[in-house]
């Protein structure tokens, strides 16, 4: 838990060293405008519960060379949980965002959500058990969520890809002893992004989720962007064929038909006598030149490309995230992908924006969910609009 007035002086030393992570303590008293004994003092009272530390001394030009503060990542910790249609999985991780204790289980009836909290809850003491963690150490659980949600009430909405609606969280918050958070997963993976990922500190930039669905997290100046309604980033619904695939969301030619990982599965399956139900299967294909298979994949470059050049037209962003399992494979695929977005196109070029991978991979938005209560914990204002 954390109980410390962020108002307070020893608040605002506790953000600060968190945001930059080690200052002399003559530099803390010049950042927040306090004398440097009542630094000391509020110093003195963070080392004695554990956030902070003395951890060398500074160059100087005369005199004492002032002690260096530093901040300590495993002083407090968070649970992050990423549900998807399949499968649920729990990390632990530090305020740096580091795993700790990774954990995942199979879902074998995704409309029974109290028997996945409960198995959720089971895992997060065994977690704690195993790491020998004191549970007052934690800030919080976060849970990253296909489809909308109101994170201000608890509530997931709807999830179209996974047949569900209004799962209301706050019915859980007594299977846990400390606070629930819960986001969008595209959403959470810009977050993590931002915060640790390849566009980290970036103002602009739109990340992809390619799963099962599409989704996309917008970040506009620094900000989320989530619109009037909280459905903003819905791209994988806008329509790149009309009249096409029949979507579960009732539409048809929706982007993610074509530029989901099932839609590029899906097809080289209809096609191929050989099936296939992993992305590492299909790319082993890949590497022996399967010629299905390879034709499936320039189709399936050509769908995500076209989504991708509607995204950059409506949005200029200084970056694109690729997130996803499929980001891992981005060596086999990335510069086809990227002429197929900039090749024979008026509106931009290559050095207009950059399109990446996801560093963070298959993490990017299970560390966003966990990044849910430490921005809480330490006033990181994640402003949306």
């Amino acid at each position: 838990m954390f109980d410390i007035d962020q108002n307070s002086n020893k608040g605002k030393i506790l953000n600060l060293l968190y945001r930059k992570r080690e200052l002399t303590k003559l530099d803390i008293s010049n950042e927040i405008g306090v004398s440097v004994p009542t630094v000391i003092s509020n110093v003195n009272e963070l080392i004695r519960e554990g956030f902070v530390e003395e951890s060398g001394v500074a160059s100087s030009t005369g005199g004492r060379k002032p002690i260096i503060v530093s901040f300590i990542p495993n002083s407090r910790y968070a649970f992050g949980v990423d549900i998807n249609p399949y499968m649920a999985r729990v990390v632990l991780t530090n305020l740096d965002l580091e795993i700790k204790y990774d954990v995942e289980f199979l879902i074998e009836e995704l409309k029974d959500i109290k028997s996945i909290m409960k198995r959720i809850s089971l895992i997060v003491k065994e977690a704690l058990e195993f790491t020998k963690i004191d549970e007052k150490k934690v800030l919080g659980i976060g849970f990253s969520l296909q489809g909308t949600v109101d994170e201000e009430n608890l509530v997931l909405k709807r999830a179209i890809n996974i047949g569900v609606k209004d799962w209301d969280f706050k019915l859980f918050e007594n299977l846990f002893q400390f606070p629930l958070f819960i986001e969008n997963e595209a959403n959470a993976a810009a977050l993590a992004e931002l915060k640790i990922g390849i566009a980290k500190e970036e103002r602009n930039l739109v990340y992809i989720s390619v799963s099962s669905g599409l989704g996309t997290g917008i970040v506009i100046e620094g900000q989320l962007y989530k619109g009037k309604n909280k459905r903003a980033g819905e791209m994988g619904h806008m329509t790149l064929v009309p009249h096409g695939k029949l979507c579960r969301c009732g539409r048809k030619g929706c982007w993610e038909m074509y530029a989901s990982q099932k839609a590029l599965l899906d097809e080289f399956n209809e096609l191929s006598d050989v099936k296939v139900t992993k992305l590492e299967q299909f790319f082993n294909l890949i590497m022996i030149k399967n010629k299905v298979a390879e034709k499936c994949l320039n189709n399936y470059l050509n769908n995500l490309a076209s989504g991708i050049q509607n995204i950059v037209l409506i949005f200029d962003p200084h970056y694109i995230v690729l997130g996803g399992e499929i980001s891992g494979y981005s060596d086999v695929y990335l510069d086809s992908l990227k002429d197929k977005i900039f090749d024979e196109n008026e509106f931009y070029n290559r050095g207009d924006f950059k399109l990446f991978p996801s560093r963070l991979k298959r993490n990017s938005s299970i560390l966003g969910a966990a990044l849910l209560p430490i921005q809480k914990a330490f006033l990181i204002e994640q402003d949306v609009i």
